[in-house]
């Protein structure tokens, strides 16, 4: 994966050649909704100070990087001796032309935010550079000290104040040349103004003029740069009462609750380059025996055969509106990104469990060679009965083995008791470690069966032998802006390959319920 330098802006500076501030405020998002959490930053000792991130503008170093309970704090020096760049940096500081710091770096890890933006939990800094305008309104250069001036003044920037009875030490400047810079910076600050105001996607965490979001803006742009029904998302058929493009309408999307397996959390998952795994198995040992000192040694040879795993497709499309892009409250494409996300892994966990038919995965519970043990009941659960099941297992896998079941098996499960009167399920004590029956961890699948007669609610096994998922090509939305355009619409495709199946049938056994 290609890495990319981002660019985080915002600070305020003072008035010399050495200069503090605060890089990176803690607690809050920037203008794009990323919020940096305390502890991302992995940064060197020095970082080269820059002006608006162009490398061949180094105008000093920076030589001090503390993380605080407030943000990143950072202290530097303008090299105003040697670079004359820097002495027009900051002249361009007293007269407040620019007044904000912005950091580069390199995301390590990440998670998106409810609403857009992301939360940083791991970065690489690269450098921190002087701006025009911060991209967060919290990051602030608080002092900037000259070689010979006196304290700094903490928390603001003034202009230099002319005293006729000091004799002034900077260097002269060149007005000719400052006024230009000035001009130039004028100009770029009149671009981003207008590119402030221009009609984006709504995000709905940004306050008003502050939607200059360059990843949203990009990512609409390739969306429109791009058949479940023909019924199109557009303003003309967007529900009653307009849920997408109102007048008027709280910030707040309410979404239905979508519960999702944690077969991968359990299961053998890899990746593939091609349609089809060929899985080469032993179907016997060698045949030693016992002899006596002078008869003849008896042959013999394990045999083998081989199984295979075929990558199977998920596929669907959504047509939105053009209107409906472009005036919704809402960021409408993430919303359908988000929507496919948790339709596809929702139907992929399915499959993981019940998958049967020759286009999807096949699931474990539909597979014929795992070993059903009979719970000699048709509707109540019998504790010996999980006993035996357990210790009928391998113990190279039951020693390994986890137990699977849906919410309402697991509920009757809470209340069964050994002769002793123990239960057999036991609460987690520690955090992030699993619940546990019989002293194995269990899991919730929601695609489970329930308890009924000759149902199949319980297996146990273990998945990381025996269960295998094989990912192909993940989730890829594609716009479509041509298929429709005449008639206003984008068509965005979704799709995804994965292949799974079980490779040991003897790491599992599942509980089959008597007839009525």
């Amino acid at each position: 994966m290609t890495e990319r330098l981002e660019i985080k802006a915002s600070f305020s500076v003072d008035d010399t050649g050495t200069i503090t501030g605060l890089a990176w405020p803690f607690g809050s998002p920037d203008r794009v909704g990323d919020l940096i959490e305390k502890g991302a930053f992995a940064a060197p000792s020095r970082v080269p100070m820059l002006f608006a991130h162009d490398q061949g503008q180094a105008i000093g170093v920076w030589d001090e990087i503390t993380e605080t309970d407030a943000g990143l704090q950072v202290k530097g020096r303008l090299l105003i001796d040697d670079v004359a760049r820097a002495r027009e940096v900051r002249a361009l500081v007293r007269e407040k032309a620019v007044a904000g710091l912005s950091i580069g770096f390199v995301t390590r890890k990440a998670k998106a935010r409810v609403g857009g933006g992301r939360t940083i939990s791991a970065l690489d800094l690269h450098e921190i550079s002087i701006v025009a305008v911060p991209c967060h309104p919290g990051a602030t250069i608080t002092s900037m000290k000259a070689a010979t001036d006196g304290p700094a003044m903490e928390n603001r920037m003034e202009p230099e104040l002319k005293n006729e009875h000091q004799p002034h030490t900077d260097p002269v400047i060149d007005t000719k040349a400052l006024d230009a810079l000035k001009a130039e910076v004028n100009a770029r600050l009149d671009k981003i103004e207008a590119k402030g105001n221009r009609p984006l996607a709504a995000n709905t965490n940004h306050p008003a003029g502050e939607n200059d979001n360059l990843e949203v803006k990009a990512f609409a742009d390739f969306l429109r740069g791009t058949e479940l029904d023909r019924k199109a998302l557009t303003v003309a058929t967007d529900a009653p009462g307009y849920i997408l493009a109102p007048e008027d309408r709280s910030g707040e999307f309410l979404r239905n609750l979508v519960e999702f397996s944690p077969v991968r959390t359990i299961a053998d998952v890899r990746s593939t380059g091609s349609h089809t795994i060929m899985l080469p198995k032993r179907l016997s040992v060698t045949n030693a025996k016992w002899k006596g000192e002078a008869a003849n040694s008896e042959g013999s040879e394990p045999t083998f055969d081989q199984m295979e795993l075929s990558i199977k497709e998920m596929t669907t499309h959504v047509d939105i509106g053009n209107w409906l892009i472009e005036d919704a409250t809402h960021d409408v494409e993430a919303e359908v990104r988000l929507a496919l996300a948790e339709d596809f892994a929702a139907k992929e966990g399915m499959a993981f469990v019940n998958g049967s038919l020759a286009l999807e995965p096949k699931g474990f519970m539909t597979d014929a060679g795992i070993a059903e043990f009979d719970n000699g009941h048709a509707v109540d659960i019998d504790p010996d009965a999980l006993i035996a099941l357990m210790y009928a297992l391998p113990a190279v896998y039951r020693n390994r083995g986890t137990w699977a079941m849906n919410g309402t098996t697991l509920a009757a499960i809470r209340k069964l008791k050994d002769g002793h009167g123990n239960y057999l399920w036991q609460p987690s004590y520690q955090a992030g470690q699993p619940e546990t029956i019989l002293g194995r961890p269990v899991v919730e699948l929601v695609d489970m069966a329930d308890i009924e007669a000759e149902a199949e609610p319980i297996i146990f096994g273990d998945f990381k032998a025996g269960y295998r998922i094989y990912d192909r090509i993940e989730l890829a939305v594609r716009p479509n802006p041509y298929l429709l355009a005449t008639e206003g619409l984008v068509r965005f495709h979704a799709r995804r390959r994965v292949g799974a199946g079980v490779v040991r049938t003897d790491a599992f056994r599942k509980l089959k319920m008597a007839a009525a």
